[in-house]
């Protein structure tokens, strides 16, 4: 993990085109600006994490879903 020190008003660039910028810090909380691409989607970590989550379990239904329709399918065939 890369760490640096940047003050309120103070900015870092990811690349060329993601830039971050230290607004403001009360207490225990930093707030940050990001300019990033319009095409480019950002989240929250939590967020990200419940979406990685849930994708996860829509492929496995998925598989399972279709194992189920293929043994209904061979059923199918063998009353044929």
């Amino acid at each position: 993990m890369l760490i640096l020190t940047r003050r309120p008003g103070e900015s870092l660039y990811l690349g060329d085109n993601i830039k971050l910028k230290v607004l403001s810090i009360q207490g225990k909380q930093i707030k940050l600006g990001l300019e990033v691409p319009e095409d480019m989607t950002v989240y929250r970590e939590e967020v990200y994490l419940k979406i990685k989550e849930q994708n996860s379990l829509a492929l496995q239904a998925s598989e399972q879903d279709l194992l189920a329709a293929a043994s209904l399918w061979q059923e199918d065939q063998k009353k044929s």
